[in-house]
């Protein structure tokens, strides 16, 4: 049984008559080769003397028109043996039927062997492929020289990934052989990674419409190869649709069913076609064959007849002609045939027998059958394989006892030794990696490699990339992935609702890295390490610290000597004029302190540059907290003694203004008295009992009066409760250095962590609160009237202390790393050199420039003229003497 022609004949369906037999149209000069190739092995076996020496062997051809229909009406017209077909009855008689060889494509062959496994009747096919037919539970008596599918498909998957494609198109006939073979295809490439562009299906059934949507989907898609598990014959309307789009810089991936067709393999598709891989099964030489197709006449059997109609493109005489042809009628051909035509001249599919690979596994098939035939006539009785040991009659035998024999069968093929034997009705799976060169103005099947589906898996393909052209005449490997790799640095992202092989290349993010193409996931960097910039390798982060010899460091040093050094200056020119009536305003001890802890915080900020150590970072916190306590200590001190003067000269010049008052107002009391004549002794004791000195005017011995032992105790008491406060810092939760990761992420900062939150915002609390008390006194003194207002000069001071802190905090906060260390540094520096600017330059301006004004009388404070107390000039100046007498005092 072969498909002679490629479809049923249009016909009228009506079922108001008879059903008929349809005919055939398209005469296919590949399947017309493999009729003649049966013959001729026929005539092989029966001329050979070492096989059927006793018997010949018989045939029957059918045509089943490439259709499942035809192909089961001829099996059961086959095996009822007339022309009119039985089921379950054989009216034929004559020779004993042996085998079915047959019957074409897969669903062809999925057919006749369901009829066929009914009655245990062998059939070998020499082209269905169809893993489907590979159940021997549905198809108990199917057997086939050409490989199953299962090894065809998982050669076209290592084929994709041998050279790393990642998005495919398939195509795929709608049979069972199209439909098995691209459902194993898929899931051998898809469980590897393969991506699948579009599926599309060919239909059985001519339709513009479904080829047009296919060529629409193939023009289309990205994906520059495709997969195609089709015969030629469904394949061939795809392939003129294709050429008349022009779509070109594909690369196909053909089946063995259409991989050397001539029906597609057309000089005008070299565009389309061109650098075509694909697998062919074994390709054979059959010494003689060729003669035998030249050598056919017209009038050898009813099939020659139509065959040269075609090939002539003529019309035979009926006189000549065996029937009028399968389809009914004689073709009407431009020509009248002579019968002597010339096949030799003739060039078509027909007479190439360059690429024997179907027409092969028919002879094989052929073989296959003489030789179980062979088997069971020369069995021995007595040692036969049935019952009681019996033969079966060569004249007369049931076809499960021939079946027996091909099931065990084992023989070498004449000509080329190929040796043949049946694994539960398989042979192995071997394969010709085929690729379309061209050769002039057509196509040459080059054999580029092979696949042996028994070797191991890594061994079983074998390409020589460097022999492949690819479509163009290119020579190198297309690309066809839906995304391009992603490189080292970067990470796969998938796409939201499509296939996994279209991504994004996205960046790892800082701090991670991928160093291998197409990475699912970056990976974390360790803490001590940082991504570089292209991501693909963890390199050590940059250890971050102010350090002495860098020039921030250098200058910060410069500025802390210099400020040490000029208030080791100021101390020296105090003490020069310590003995001075401005160097006694104050007591020298508390001037010396101040200047002391100004030199400690101006030697302290030093310490915070360097590498953190356990040391450094407890001794400039703790260095920095005690400094400014006995700073702001000392300020207290001075500004204290200043707001108590202040508050004395405030008291005894409201009691000289109560004594103005009651001046004046004696003054009015004589004269009322002595217009009204009142009696002046009354007037005189008014006047006496409002000029009597106050009586709680301050004096050198009252209760105001602070002495320089008790400004040091104040001081040494304030900067003991710090001591003790950083002491106990120290010893539960002290400072100490740590690597900082977090604060930036390519550095590791190395810092001093504070240890308690709660201990140092305490201990710079405490400072705060000392500042702000001296501050207040200083405040309330700053109106005492003198030469040189110490009292404004510590306001001041402390205004500057102040604004600096509080601009540190923000530029605090918003550095990082050195640059930290650097605001806190400046901040220390600018706080003492402005305290030291504010309370120490006037007094320095007027040691150095200004000595005339270093005397006792201009430091007194001044009380000030007033107009109202010329009237009464004997009391106005007892109560300025009085006023004076008492300032003097608290001063002294």
């Amino acid at each position: 049984m072969f498909p002679v022609h490629y479809r049923l004949a249009s016909s009228v369906r009506n079922t108001s008559s008879i059903p008929t037999s349809s005919g055939c149209e398209g005469f296919n000069f590949r399947t017309f080769r493999w009729t003649q190739t049966m013959l001729f092995a026929i005539d092989e076996i029966n001329s050979n003397d070492n096989i059927l020496p006793n018997t010949d062997l018989g045939y029957v051809i059918y045509d089943s028109c490439f259709t499942i229909s035809k192909a089961v009406e001829g099996t059961l017209t086959y095996l009822t043996g007339q022309d009119e077909a039985v089921p379950n009855y054989r009216c034929g008689t004559g020779a004993p039927l042996a085998a079915l060889v047959g019957a074409g494509g897969s669903d062809l062959s999925i057919a006749t062997a369901r009829i066929l496994g009914l009655y245990y009747f062998p059939q070998v096919s020499y082209s269905s492929s169809c893993t489907v037919l590979k159940s021997k539970f549905q198809f108990p008596t199917f057997l086939r020289t050409i490989p199953s599918d299962a090894h065809q498909s998982l050669a076209m998957a290592q084929l994709v990934l041998h050279f790393g494609w990642t998005w495919v198109g398939t195509i795929a006939a709608d049979d069972d052989y199209g439909k098995y073979g691209i459902k194993a295809f898929r899931e051998e490439v898809e469980d590897a990674g393969v991506c699948i562009s579009f599926s599309e299906t060919l239909p059985k059934v001519q339709s513009p419409e479904d080829i047009q949507r296919i060529v629409e989907t193939v023009q289309e898609s990205t994906a520059k190869i495709i997969v195609v598990f089709s015969s030629d014959v469904d394949l061939s309307p795809l392939v003129e649709e294709l050429l008349r789009y022009n779509i070109t810089n594909r690369t196909w991936i053909a089946s063995e069913a259409w991989v050397t067709s001539a029906l597609i393999a057309q000089p005008r598709a070299l565009d389309l076609l061109g650098g075509t891989l694909g697998f062919g099964i074994r390709r054979a030489e059959i010494p003689g064959l060729r003669q035998r197709l030249l050598s056919i006449e017209p009038d050898d059997d009813p099939l020659t007849d139509k065959f040269w109609e075609a090939a002539f493109n003529c019309t035979l005489d009926p006189a000549r002609k065996w029937t009028k042809g399968l389809d009914g009628s004689a073709s009407r051909g431009a020509l009248a045939c002579t019968g002597k035509e010339s096949l030799e001249r003739l060039n078509s599919t027909y007479s190439d027998v360059s690429q024997l690979r179907l027409t092969y596994s028919v002879y094989k098939a052929v073989y296959a059958v003489a030789y179980a035939l062979h088997d069971l006539e020369h069995c021995t009785p007595g040692s036969g394989p049935f019952e009681e040991k019996t033969c079966a009659n060569i004249s007369n035998f049931e076809p499960w006892q021939l079946m027996y024999y091909l099931k065990n069968l084992k023989f070498n093929v004449p000509h080329t030794g190929e040796h043949i034997f049946f694994d539960d009705g398989e042979v192995l799976g071997e394969y010709d990696i085929i690729n379309w060169q061209r050769n002039g103005d057509g196509f040459s099947y080059v054999q580029i490699g092979r696949y042996n589906g028994s070797a191991p898996l890594e061994s079983r393909m074998s390409i020589d990339n460097a022999s492949i052209i690819w479509n163009n005449d290119d020579l190198e490997v297309p690309r066809s992935v839906c995304s391009e790799s992603c490189q080292p640095g970067t990470r796969k992202g998938i796409r939201q609702g499509e296939p996994v092989c279209c991504f994004d290349c996205i960046p790892c993010a800082d701090g991670e890295v991928s160093n291998q193409t197409d990475a699912r996931e970056c990976i974390q960097c360790t803490e001590d390490y940082w991504s570089n910039a292209n991501r693909d390798t963890c390199v050590p982060k940059t250890i971050e610290f102010l350090d002495f010899g860098e020039p921030l460091g250098i200058t910060l040093i410069a500025i802390s000597a210099v400020g040490a050094l000029v208030t080791v200056g100021v101390a020296v020119v105090v003490l020069m004029n310590v003995s001075t009536p401005l160097g006694k305003v104050n007591d020298p001890v508390l001037t010396l302190s101040l200047l002391f802890s100004l030199v400690v915080t101006f030697l302290c900020s030093i310490v915070f540059l360097g590498r953190p150590q356990p040391w450094s970072c407890m001794t400039s916190q703790v260095g920095l907290a005690l400094g400014f306590a006995l700073c702001l200590s000392s300020l207290m001190g001075k500004s204290v003694v200043l707001m108590l003067r202040a508050r004395a000269v405030k008291a005894v010049k409201n009691a000289a203004k109560a004594a103005a008052k009651a001046a004046k107002l004696a003054k009015e009391a004589r004269e009322a008295a002595a217009a009204e004549g009142e009696e002046v002794a009354e007037v005189s004791a008014i006047t006496t009992a409002n000029t009597d000195p106050p009586a709680k005017v301050p004096t050198a011995d009252g209760p105001d009066r602070i002495k320089p032992i008790h400004q040091r105790a104040l001081v040494a008491v304030c900067t003991l409760i710090q001591v003790v406060g950083c002491t106990l810092w120290l010893v539960i939760l002290p400072p100490h250095p740590i690597k900082n990761t977090a604060a930036q992420n390519i550095k590791i900062i190395l810092e001093c962590d504070e240890g308690s939150i709660v201990f140092i915002c305490c201990i710079f609390g405490y400072d705060i609160v000392l500042a702000l008390f001296a501050f207040v006194f200083a405040f309330i003194a700053r109106k005492l009237e003198d030469h040189f207002s110490e009292a404004k000069c510590i306001t001041f001071g402390m205004l500057v202390f102040f604004i600096v802190w509080i601009s540190f905090v923000p530029a605090y906060l918003s550095t990082r790393g050195k640059f930290m260390v650097a605001v806190q540094i400046f901040a220390i520096l600018a706080s003492s050199f402005g305290l030291l600017c504010c309370v120490f330059l006037p007094r320095c301006y007027v040691f150095l420039v200004k000595p005339e004004r270093n005397l006792e009388e201009l430091l007194m404070p001044r009380a000030k003229a007033r107009e109202s107390a010329a009237p009464s000039m004997s009391t106005a100046t007892s109560s300025s003497s009085d006023v004076n007498t008492t300032v003097s005092t608290v001063a002294d």
